[in-house]
């Protein structure tokens, strides 16, 4: 069966749940006084500047950088913020990026911790982002995408960290952007995945002129040299083991951009998904014994429903059919419009829908993606950070940066419809960029998520969350045990407000990764029933959890559910 066909309104094939009562499709303008995000980065101490080191050679990789994770350095419950600097490829002025940590006092007031944290980067132009446990002591590391060798570090859990790409070997290259650690053998130990752009060198660039016949940066197409995902063992023992070609990942090559993980067939086992910028995505299912196949051509998420490739850039996982499926939400290139792969039980149709995810996209070039309820009320949202990659026939308006362009904001309505918020991105004046990494979480621990977004050669946007009124939520911190790690996760919510399902996979969207704690809204609930289906297929019922406070959910201290899911 292949997967060039158009959605249409029937949802046939997917289990039918309780759902929120959806509302009535509408754009959605924002009151002025109270924007639903509000730029809190004057004052706080978040100074970070991105640098693509653009000097007029027009590099690649310059158009591409940018991203930022999120992350708790040092266990006191806030999280801290690591932006990813570029720095310069120019090979009479190389320099080194200057990436950057931040560290949460509270109060939206942040400190930079770079000069003492032990994350001075001494070569290589910076990509992207990615966290998690590798080695399994309790704290969030670090992993760094770049143009040359990537960097793997430690946290000691003092607010230092300890580079250990030498020791663990997990350099890679040679053009990494996005980025996941995830358990694909179920071992408990986060294994490694790294996404690759293009096979690039400087002795490899050529000129390439926008519509309008000026200088400008090149399409991946111009180079015809695509790049393999490479997918890292993790060994237990603080080391990986490269298992690419054993894997089979050798057999698909693309422009890879944003990477995806999931249980996407729900056979138990955890997949993978590349967005690929000008060539075919890839769904790499996991076979069992470290086996994988790209089936996105059969299930369809290869190309979009003219069976023709888009530019993929950034993704996220997301059961928008709140029946437990995982559907695919992708940022694409001005004039193809953000795409929605919509699964029905492991098939994917590139759905086309009037009110749907990506209503209203067409003008933009859409990079970083978050999906969260930051409106608290049962239902996700969406936030896509744009700017453009090309001049095009005439100058863009508003900045002096002709890339720069307005972030979007969609407000979830059930059962896959979105409305457009107005104005653009949401806060109270549009703000214009080339913004590239976002990141959405919890920054001032009010229970509604927040946002951060890097701008290529431009102030990072730190947006507070003010749409959250007075509506209830829960954030859940999942802890594991020996041998199970709690990634990949799937939550059930039931309440008042519905069901509510959601992955538990921080390490998504666009060379980022955000809060590794999971966000339900619950609107007027006041409590909500838990049931996790974790990634070994056991099945835990957490009985009701008060709203509107965190909760630490303990692999093992839950009862047992094993009919809890139906797969």
């Amino acid at each position: 069966m292949t997967g060039c066909s158009r959605e249409t309104p029937s949802d046939a094939g997917t289990p039918t749940v309780a759902r929120a009562t959806p509302a009535t499709p509408q754009a959605l303008p924002a009151d002025p006084a109270t924007p639903w995000f509000t730029n809190v980065v004057a004052g706080s101490g978040l100074s970070f500047t991105h640098r693509s080191g653009a000097s007029g050679r027009f590099w690649l990789p310059e158009m591409e950088s940018g991203g930022v994770g999120l992350l708790d350095i040092d266990g006191d419950g806030w999280l801290d913020v690591f932006c990813v600097d570029g720095g310069s490829l120019d090979p009479q002025r190389p320099t080194a990026p200057a990436h950057r940590l931040y560290r949460n006092l509270g109060g939206w007031r942040f400190q930079d911790v770079t000069a003492t944290s032990g994350l001075a980067c001494p070569s290589g132009y910076g990509m992207g982002c990615t966290v998690g446990d590798y080695d399994g002591d309790g704290r969030d590391d670090l992993y760094v995408t770049q143009v040359g060798s990537n960097r793997l570090y430690r946290n000691r859990g003092d607010g230092t960290f300890e580079d250990t790409t030498a020791r663990a070997g997990v350099a890679a290259g040679p053009f990494g952007t996005s980025a996941a650690f995830v358990d694909l053998d179920q071992d408990g130990d986060l294994d490694l995945m790294v996404v690759n752009y293009v096979r690039w060198s400087q002795s490899a660039e050529m000129e390439c002129f926008s519509d309008g016949g000026r200088r400008d940066y090149c399409s991946p197409r111009n180079y015809n040299a695509p790049a393999p995902t490479v997918l890292f063992r993790n060994r237990g023992d603080g080391t990986f083991e490269e298992v690419t070609a054993a894997a089979g990942l050798d057999r698909a090559y693309g422009n890879g951009l944003g990477v995806a993980t999931g249980d996407f067939d729900h056979d138990g086992r955890l997949d993978l998904f590349v967005a690929n910028d000008a060539t075919p995505n890839q769904l790499w299912l996991n076979r069992g014994g470290w086996r994988f196949e790209d089936d996105a051509p059969l299930r369809g998420c290869a190309l979009n429903s003219m069976g023709i490739p888009r530019a993929g850039m950034g993704v996220v996982a997301i059961a928008l059919g709140q029946g437990g499926w995982l559907d695919l939400f992708v940022t694409h290139l001005v004039g193809e419009g953000n795409g929605w792969f919509r699964n029905q039980r492991g098939l994917f149709v590139d759905a086309v829908t009037r009110d749907g995810p990506m209503t209203g996209s067409l003008p933009h070039t859409g990079f970083g993606v978050c999906a969260a309820d930051f409106d608290l009320d049962g239902l996700l949202d969406l936030y896509v950070a744009n700017g453009r990659v090309r001049l095009g026939a005439s100058p863009a308006g508003g900045t002096a940066d002709p890339y720069a362009e307005v972030n979007s904001l969609r407000r979830g309505l059930g059962d896959g419809r979105f409305a457009v918020v107005l104005p653009e991105g949401g806060t109270e004046r549009p703000l214009e960029a080339t913004s590239r990494g976002v990141a959405a979480g919890d920054l001032d621990n009010d229970g509604a998520p927040d946002l951060v977004v890097v701008n290529r050669d431009g102030l990072v946007h730190l947006l507070r969350n003010q749409a959250a009124g007075d509506r209830s939520w829960i954030r859940l911190d999942l802890v594991g045990r020996p041998g199970l790690s709690p990634r990949n996760a799937m939550l059930r919510l039931d309440s008042g407000s519905g069901v509510q399902w959601r992955g538990n996979h921080p390490n998504e969207g666009y060379c980022s990764s955000g809060d590794p704690r999971v966000h339900f809204g619950l609107g007027a609930a006041r409590s909500a029933r838990l049931t996790v289906r974790w990634a070994d297929g056991s099945s835990e019922d957490f009985g009701m959890l008060e709203a509107r406070r965190p909760h630490r959910i303990e692999a093992g201290r839950g009862k047992p559910a094993p009919g809890a899911f139906d797969w």
